[in-house]
C-alpha cells in the first residue's frame, strides 16, 4: 500500500511537470542523488534500484495518460561508484524530477572524444626478472577497460596456460551484435556494451558500421587493451616494421570490456554506467583513455565515477589530452586520478626527404614500399583551390598534382584522409607539414601512397625552399631505428596547470604514447580510411590513448606484487620514483618547446620507472576522507561535496577555514603565490614500505626566486609501515617576484638506497576564481 502510494505521488508531480507541448526539446541529463536523504525509500522499497525501477514504472504510466507528450526516459541507475541516474528529458520534466527528495544536480549528458613491442624493454621490464618473473605474475588481477570494445579473437588475447576465472569475479559476458558469451575466455572474462546515451544524443547506432556489443569496429580499444594486458606474442609487426615481442604491460593480467565509446564519441551517461558497473564487477584497475575539457569536479562526471572507483579501492588511470603543447589544457586532473602524459620510445620510423638542392629532412613514415624518384612538389594555390594547402577533400586539381608529390599542412582533416584526397586526386606522394605549435613531434602513419611526416623545422625548411620556386623531392623510407634519444615529451600531449584544481601539479607522469604498436581488429584498415583495403593485426597509433594503458598495466603490476597498497600508494610509487633524464643522460626534452627542458607541467613527476616503483622506500598515502578534506579547502559548498561523495557522511572540520589544498598528502608540490601571499607552509605524512630500520634525509632543489626550508630534514624509521611527518615552508623571494609565471625545482628523500622525489611547481600569477 505504502508503496503504491509512493507511485501516485511521483506520478502527480511528474504529470504537473509534463505540461510541456507536444514539441518540447528533450536530451539526456545526469541526475546525481544523495543516498544519505533517501534512506526512507529504501526502508519502503527495499533499496535504491527498486526506487529506480519504481521511477521506471511511473515514467511509463505517465506515457500512456499523457499521449501527446514525450515521457521522460531513464537509461541508467548508478549505484556503486556514485548514486544516482540518468534520464532523456524535457526541460520541464527535469524541474519536475528536481522536486525528488534527496535530488543534488542535473547534468546535461555531452559526448567525451578518445584521447607495444619496445614498450617493455624501454620500461626496463624483462623476461624472467623483476616484476616479470614467474612469482609476480599472478592472474588474478583484472583490468577493466573503458573503450571502443575489443576484437575478442584476436591472437593477444588468447588464453593459452591461464588459470580458471578467479572467484571474486561478478562479472559477466553480454551478447550482442556477432558478440556471444564464447568470445569471452579466461583472459577476457568480460563483456560489455553501454550505448543507451549515446544513442539518445546521436541516434541509433548503424550496424552496417558499428556493433551494438563490445566487438569493435574503430580499433582503439583493441589496440589499448593489449598495450595494458595483451599476452606475449613473438614476431609482432606492421609491414615488418617495429618487429619483436608484443605484450601488455602486465601480460598475465584479466581483461574486462566495457564499451562506451563510438564513432561520435562516448556519452558520458554511457561511461558513467560503465564505470558504475565495472566497480560492481569487481576489477582493480580501470583504464580510461578519454576525456574532455577541465572543469569543477562537480560538474566532472568522469571525476565523480572515478572517485566512487577509488573509494572502493580501484586504481583509476586516465589520458591527459592531446590539446597541447598549450598550457592549461590538461584533462582528467582530480587528484584521486592517474593522470598521463605522453612521451616518445627510443625507437622511430625514420624517412629522408631529399630536396632537389641537395639538403635532406629527416621525418617519419610507415611507408613500406620503395623510395619515390625526385619529383614536382606541389602546394597551396600552386595545388589546387582553397583548402589545397591542407588538402581537403575536392580541393585539389588532378591535373596540376597529378605525378607530384603534395605538401599538406597539419590539422583540418585527419593526416591519413589528407593522404586519400592526395591519391585520388592523381598525386604520388605526399609531405605532411607541423607547425610551430604542433612542434617536433613525427607522427609514423600507414599512408595509402608513399608519405612522410616533418617535424616544424625541418617544414620551415621546406617552405623556404617551395617558395624559392622550381621545387622537386624525393622520399626514402629507412623502416625502423633505435637508440634515439628518449623519452621526449609529445607536443599534442595536454599540459598543465589544471584549470581546475591547479592545486596538485597535473599530469602525474608520462609514458609512451608515440607510434605505439599493439593489436588491431583485421576489418579495421591500418589507415582507418574505408578506401584503404589493407588488413594488418597490429597497428601504430599515438596519443595520450596509447600512455594511458600502459600505466594501468604496471598499476596492475604493482597489484599483483602489492595486494595490501591503496591505489594512492600504486599511484604515489610511480610518481616517486619517475624519472626526469633521458636514456642519455640528459633532461628530458620537450618536441612542443623547440627542445628545450621539459617541465613538471609536462610530465608530472617525471616518466615511469616500474622496476623502481616496486620498491618505492616511502609512500605518500591518502584516505577518501583526505581528498573530502581538500575538497572543504577547495570551499565546495555541502550539495557540491555530496554529488561527489555520493552522500556518504561526511562533515567539514569546523575549523576548515584553516585547511589548505596543499596540505592534501599528494606526492608533489603546487605552490601559489599573489600579491596576498608571500609564504606558504604544507604538510605530509609519508608511510615506511622500504626497510624496518632506515633514515631518510632531505635534499632540495629550490624553484627560482623561492626558499624552502623543511623540518624536520631527517626521518628516522624503526619498523615497517610506520608513519612519520614533516613540514614545507617555501618563501617568495620579493626581487623575483612575476620573473616568470612558473618555476620549478624538487623535494627529495634518500636514504642511500631509495631515492623518494617530488616535484615543486610555483605559480607566480594571481588566481582566477
Amino acid at each position: 500500500m505504502m508503496l503504491r502510494t509512493y507511485s501516485l505521488l511521483l506520478l502527480a508531480f511528474m504529470a504537473a511537470a509534463a505540461t510541456s507541448s507536444a514539441s518540447a526539446v528533450t536530451q539526456t541529463y545526469i541526475i546525481h542523488m544523495d543516498k544519505t536523504r533517501m534512506t526512507y525509500l529504501d526502508d519502503i522499497l527495499g533499496g535504491s534500484r527498486k526506487w529506480y525501477e519504481e521511477v521506471m514504472d511511473s515514467i511509463n504510466e505517465l506515457s500512456i495518460q499523457e499521449e501527446e507528450t514525450s515521457p521522460p526516459q531513464l537509461l541508467y541507475a548508478y549505484e556503486t561508484a556514485m548514486t544516482g541516474f540518468s534520464a532523456k528529458l524535457s526541460i520541464k520534466q527535469l524541474e519536475g524530477f528536481k522536486k525528488i527528495e534527496g535530488f543534488l544536480s542535473a547534468v546535461p549528458d555531452d559526448l567525451l572524444t578518445l584521447h607495444t613491442t619496445r614498450s617493455p624493454h624501454f620500461l626496463g621490464l624483462h623476461s624472467g626478472r623483476g616484476l616479470w618473473n614467474s612469482h609476480n605474475q599472478g592472474t588474478d588481477v583484472i583490468i577493466g577497460l573503458v573503450d571502443t570494445g575489443i576484437w575478442p579473437e584476436h591472437v593477444s588475447f588468447h588464453d593459452g596456460g591461464m588459470s580458471p576465472v578467479p572467484s571474486k569475479w561478478k562479472g559477466a559476458c553480454e551478447e550482442g551484435t556477432m558478440f556471444t558469451t564464447s568470445n569471452c575466455n579466461r583472459k577476457i572474462i568480460g563483456a560489455r556494451a553501454f550505448f543507451k546515451g549515446y544513442e539518445a544524443a546521436v541516434g541509433r547506432i548503424n550496424e552496417t558500421m558499428e556493433f551494438r556489443s563490445a566487438r569493435d569496429s574503430l580499433g582503439h580499444g583493441t589496440h589499448t587493451a593489449s598495450t595494458a594486458a595483451g599476452a606475449v606474442i613473438p614476431g609482432a609487426s606492421l609491414f615488418g616494421m617495429g618487429k619483436g615481442f608484443a605484450r601488455g604491460m602486465m601480460y598475465t593480467s584479466r581483461i574486462a570490456v566495457y564499451k562506451a565509446c563510438f564513432l561520435a564519441g562516448c556519452a558520458n551517461s554511457d561511461i558513467l554506467a560503465a564505470v558504475d558497473q565495472a566497480v560492481a564487477d569487481g576489477v582493480d584497475v580501470l583504464s580510461l583513455s578519454a576525456g574532455s575539457v577541465s572543469r569543477p569536479y562537480y560538474h566532472d562526471t568522469l571525476a565523480i565515477a572515478s572517485f566512487g572507483a577509488v573509494q572502493n579501492g580501484v586504481f583509476v588511470s586516465c589520458s591527459a589530452g592531446n590539446s597541447g603543447p598549450l598550457h592549461s589544457t590538461v584533462g582528467n586532473s582530480a587528484p584521486w586520478i592517474m593522470t598521463v602524459a605522453a612521451s616518445s620510445l627510443d625507437r622511430s620510423f625514420p624517412t629522408v626527404v631529399k630536396l632537389g638542392n641537395g639538403k635532406i629532412l629527416h621525418g617519419a613514415s610507415l611507408h613500406s614500399g620503395q623510395e619515390t624518384e625526385q619529383l614536382p612538389l606541389a602546394y597551396g594555390e600552386n595545388a589546387g583551390t582553397i583548402g589545397a594547402d591542407y588538402c581537403f577533400g575536392g580541393s585539389l586539381f588532378p591535373d596540376i598534382v597529378k605525378g607530384k608529390i603534395v605538401v599538406c599542412k597539419r590539422g583540418m582533416n585527419s593526416r591519413p584522409r589528407k593522404g586519400e584526397v592526395v591519391k585520388m586526386a592523381g598525386g604520388a606522394g605526399l609531405i605532411v607539414l607541423n607547425t610551430e605549435t604542433e612542434g617536433e613531434d613525427l607522427f609514423a602513419e600507414a599512408h595509402v601512397l608513399p608519405a612522410a611526416s616533418l617535424g616544424a623545422s625541418a617544414a620551415k625548411s621546406l617552405m623556404n625552399y617551395i617558395n624559392s620556386g622550381n621545387s622537386t623531392a624525393s622520399i626514402v623510407f629507412q623502416r625502423t631505428g633505435y637508440g634515439n634519444p628518449a623519452p621526449v615529451m609529445a607536443a599534442f600531449s595536454s599540459r598543465g596547470p589544471a584549470l581546475a584544481g591547479p592545486y596538485v601539479i597535473k599530469p602525474d607522469v608520462t609514458a609512451p604514447g608515440l607510434n605505439i604498436l599493439a593489436a588491431w581488429p583485421p576489418t579495421v584498415s591500418p589507415s582507418r580510411l574505408k578506401s584503404d583495403n589493407r588488413s594488418v593485426l597490429f597497428n601504430i597509433l599515438s596519443g595520450t590513448s596509447m600512455s594511458c594503458p600502459h600505466v594501468s598495466g604496471l598499476a596492475a603490476l604493482l597489484k599483483s606484487v602489492h595486494k595490501d597498497w591503496s591505489p594512492a600508494a600504486i599511484k604515489s610509487a610511480l610518481m616517486t620514483t619517475a624519472k626526469t633524464h633521458d636514456n642519455k643522460g640528459t633532461s628530458i626534452s620537450d618536441s612542443g618547446s623547440s627542445g628545450s627542458s621539459a617541465t613538471p607541467f609536462a610530465y608530472g613527476s617525471g616518466h615511469v620507472n616500474p622496476e623502481r616503483a616496486s620498491d618505492p622506500g616511502l609512500i605518500y598515502d591518502i584516505t577518501a576522507d583526505d581528498y573530502l578534506n581538500y575538497l572543504c579547502s577547495l570551499n565546495y559548498t555541502s550539495s557540491q561535496m555530496s554529488v561527489i561523495s555520493r552522500g556518504m557522511s561526511f562533515t567539514c572540520p569546523t575549523d576548515s577555514f584553516r585547511l589548505q589544498p596543499g596540505d592534501l598528502n599528494y606526492p608533489s608540490f603546487a605552490v601559489h603565490f599573489n600579491g596576498n601571499c608571500h609564504n606558504v607552509t604544507y604538510r605530509r605524512t609519508v608511510t615506511n614500505v622500504g626497510s624496518p630500520n632506515s633514515i631518510y634525509v632531505v635534499q632540495v632543489q629550490e624553484p627560482e626566486g623561492v626558499s624552502v626550508m623543511v623540518r624536520p630534514h631527517v626521518l628516522r624509521f624503526r619498523e615497517l609501515n610506520q608513519k612519520l611527518s614533516y613540514e614545507v615552508t617555501f618563501n617568495a623571494s620579493p626581487e623575483t617576484w612575476n620573473a616568470s609565471d612558473w618555476s620549478f625545482g624538487s623535494l627529495v628523500w634518500g636514504s642511500g638506497i631509495w631515492t623518494v622525489r617530488s616535484p615543486i611547481a610555483v605559480t607566480w600569477q594571481q588566481l582566477e576564481e
